[in-house]
């Protein structure tokens, strides 16, 4: 696996912002406080969504990101090739089995039609997960 260095190098992480004890290895620290959010316009659901990028490894399809939906804004009945989780940390994740509140880890198997999004309440701020040490599946529409 590369280095998260090698990574920022390369440009495959833009805007990384690296603690100064972390080293190339295994051990991998990001200030996420410090990264800015990126705004990422969706065509699905025709808004945008923040994201900061702490993780990505294309050699294994490692990807940790923090994740922010506006309050309402729900990305509508879709599927993913690989399955991924979403750690809720602030607001609640409004899915098609359920709303979830901070605290809570949601994991959303390879292949499953969902729905996961915030509350009109208010935004979701969410740590999403995807660890696929191996192929994913076709993407399914």
């Amino acid at each position: 696996m590369a280095s998260l260095r090698q990574w920022a190098r390369s440009g495959i992480l833009k805007n990384l912002s690296l603690s100064s004890t972390a080293k190339d290895g295994n051990l991998v620290v990001v200030d996420a406080k410090g990264l800015p959010w990126a705004e990422v316009f969706n065509d699905r659901i025709g808004r945008a969504l923040f994201r900061k990028e702490l993780l990505m490894d294309p050699e294994t399809g490692v990807m940790i990101r923090l994740v922010r939906y506006p309050a309402g804004v729900i990305n509508p009945q879709h599927t993913h090739p690989c399955g991924h989780g979403m750690h809720v940390l602030e607001g609640n994740l409004v899915t098609h089995q359920g709303t979830f509140g901070p605290g809570t880890f949601v994991r959303f198997p390879e292949g499953e039609v969902m729905e996961h999004g915030a509350s009109a309440a208010g935004d979701v701020t969410v740590l999403f997960d995807k660890h696929a040490i191996k192929a994913c599946s076709p993407a399914r529409s």
